[in-house]
């Protein structure tokens, strides 16, 4: 199944910042807006597969443009807004929307939403790192939990293979402790971001009798970790 392609239309620069980070690290193609006057040209010319659609826009009405989306196109669409009174809601469903999340939100929140209504119109994508690979020396296999690398099995508790996963398809990338925790728990749990810290010593321990000699996982100090695989020095 292709990339499933998200519409965000947010005028807040550091909001639709957020959000295209979180489905870029999901795995989806991203365009964003910042008004609304755009919206139907581009839901014609490039149908997305969902909307991410803030009410309070510079130029014109969320409430308008979801209506008006909704006569060209069945697109799933999630509102986003700080409005949080009851009768607002309702007619942001009445008016066709899916959804609603109450700024401020959780990205976390945020994208099980998304999941959840794409799955819901069958159009959720299965990510990369949801196939087995080999690359990096690394052949993993979600499903069951299975990870081998340099040819030895792993064994790795749920946390550390979502850690593993993380650093595998960002190489030789810096990711702060709070990057690292949004991909850790299903469950969204509170936990402290040294949290991580146990979690990569572990980690580190295991991967070290499959490559010897190399320190794999390495601290930036006052920024995060680094996953640095031999094949990349």
């Amino acid at each position: 199944m292709t990339t499933a392609h998200v519409l965000v239309v947010e005028d807040e620069p550091k909001i639709a910042a957020l959000l295209s980070d979180y489905l870029h690290r999901d795995h989806y193609a991203v365009s964003l807006l910042d008004s609304g006057r755009p919206v139907m040209d581009r839901v014609r010319a490039d149908p997305p597969n969902l909307i991410l659609l803030d009410i309070m826009l510079p130029d014109m009405d969320g409430m308008r443009l979801c209506r008006e989306i909704r006569q060209i196109s069945a697109v799933p669409i999630i509102m986003l807004t700080a409005r949080i009174e009851e009768a607002d809601r309702l007619r942001g469903f009445e008016l066709g929307a899916d959804d609603y999340v109450c700024k401020p939100f959780s990205p976390r929140e945020v994208m099980a939403r998304v999941r959840a209504l794409l799955r819901r119109a069958g159009q959720e994508p299965i990510p990369p790192s949801m196939h087995t690979q080999d690359a990096l020396g690394l052949h993993l296999e979600p499903a069951c939990h299975r990870a081998m690398f340099n040819g030895l099995e792993l064994t790795l508790t749920p946390v550390e293979f979502r850690l593993l996963q993380q650093f595998h398809d960002q190489p030789n990338t810096v990711l702060s402790r709070e990057n690292l925790l949004d991909g850790l728990y299903d469950d969204h749990r509170v936990v402290t971001a040294r949290t991580v810290d146990s979690h990569i010593k572990n980690l580190r321990r295991k991967l070290q009798a499959a490559v010897p000699g190399h320190r794999l996982i390495q601290a930036v100090y006052g920024v995060g970790y680094c996953f640095k695989p031999p094949q990349t020095g």
